[in-house]
Order: C-alpha cells, then structure tokens, then sequence
C-alpha cells in the first residue's frame, strides 16, 4: 500500500545552488563543491555524495590555550567533498550572511560554519572601564571573505547601532560588525533596587560607532567569555567570575 500524505512533497531538498542555502529556518544546506568549509563539531545531521569530516579541535595550539584561559572559543570539524552536507544545532534558527574582506564579533556558542577561506581567533574585545577589571572580554572574530553561518534561538533582531544608544543583556547578545565599539554598563538600579534583590540586569553591553548587533530573544547564550553568566564555581568568563566574588 503506498504511503499517503504530502510529507515528501512538503520537505523535498532545497534546489538552491549557492554555497551557504536554508534547506529551512533550522537546517543549513552547504554544497562542498564550492570548497572546504569549518563547521561546529557534531553539527552534521546528514549528507548526500563524498563527504569528509576531520576534527581540528580549537584550532592550534595557540587557540587551545586562548580557549582554557577566556572560556571562549569553538571547536570546528574541517568538512570537504564533492557532495551536500546537511547541518543544525539542537533545532536554533540558522541566519546566514557573506563577509566579503569584513570581520565580526561573535560569540563562539553562535557560530555553526563559516568558509575555509575565513579565519578565527580569539580576541579581547574591550579593555576599559569595567571589562579591565574583570580581565578583558572575550569574543570569537572571523575575518576574510566567505560564507558564514550563525545560530539564534528565535528570530533575532539587528540594531543600527548609529541610529541611537544600544544597549543590550550580554546573554543575549550574538554578534556585532566591525566598525562598532561595546562598552561595559553596570546598572544596579540604585540602592533601594538591590535591598530588594536587584532586577538581574545588573551587567548590559553598551554599542556606538557604525554598524550592527545582532540580538537574540533569549537570555540562553552562556558559553563563552564576554558573557555575564551567574556566578558558578570554576565556571562562567572573566565577567562572570568577577561578579561571583
């Protein structure tokens, strides 16, 4: 008896053919044939064709040790071939964007895959004010030109950062463009605010300059050094550990 229903009519593969497509709003399309690419590691739910997966860890030596000292950082797999390969995130919304000779700020706990044309490395990304005191933020930068692939938990929403004053939690917070400048706000809410256990927005992230951030609508982004984690023991990034004592 043949199977009745529209089910493999309604999810057929995408026909898209450029390198980085949405096969849907959680499932990343990549066509090896445009070349290797970096992706999450364990990332892949599927792939059609030749496809290869190589571990390259945090990405050297140097990466290791930026990683254990800052609590950033991402582990990629090197992923080559001549086929398609299929790639997701615990079911987060996939926004997919080109960098062309550009670089972002992002959060390593974001990043799903970007082209092997692009490079990593671990950056500090504000040494004044409060930051300096918590030892320096810490984010993910990609430079070069290429395809690059983020996740969000829900649609996001991406600030003119020269439009007006941003502000935003650092747990929510997944990316910014070159060209903008954060700063550390601590906001305690006066003293009759705290006597009363605060309103647990107590660390935001402050954006000026030219350019974009992009925002999630969830305060889940927990891993990974410029982000305000509640204090844990051994846990957390530099922020993190300073506000737990």
């Amino acid at each position: 008896m043949p199977i009745i229903g529209s089910m493999f009519q309604e999810f057929t593969e995408t026909t898209g053919q450029d390198p980085f497509v949405h096969q849907n709003k959680k499932l990343l399309k990549v066509h090896l044939g445009y070349g290797p690419i970096n992706a999450k590691t364990g990332s892949m739910v599927a792939y059609q064709g030749d496809a290869r997966f190589a571990n390259t860890g945090t990405g050297g030596l140097s990466k290791m040790m930026k990683t254990k000292m800052t609590g950033e950082g991402v582990n990629v797999m090197l992923v080559e071939g001549t086929g398609e390969v299929f790639l997701a995130d615990a079911a987060s919304e996939i926004q997919i964007f080109y960098l062309d000779n550009d670089m972002i700020s992002i959060n390593g706990a974001n990043v799903l895959a970007f082209s092997g044309s692009i490079e990593w490395d671990i950056h500090r990304v504000n040494a004044g004010g409060a930051s300096m005191m918590a030892g320096g933020l810490y984010n993910v930068v990609l430079k070069g030109t290429g395809y690059v692939a983020v996740t969000t938990k829900g649609d996001p929403v991406c600030f003119d950062v020269a439009q007006a004053p941003t502000f935003a939690d650092a747990q929510a917070v997944v990316l910014w463009t070159s060209g903008v400048r954060m700063d550390v706000k601590v906001d305690s809410g006066g003293l009759k605010s705290m006597l009363r256990g605060g309103t647990g927005e107590l660390v935001q992230m402050a954006f000026s300059g030219q350019g974009y951030v992009m925002v999630q609508p969830s305060e889940s982004v927990v891993a990974g050094g410029h982000q305000a984690t509640a204090p844990q023991s051994g846990g957390g990034g530099m922020l993190g550990n300073l506000l737990g004592g």
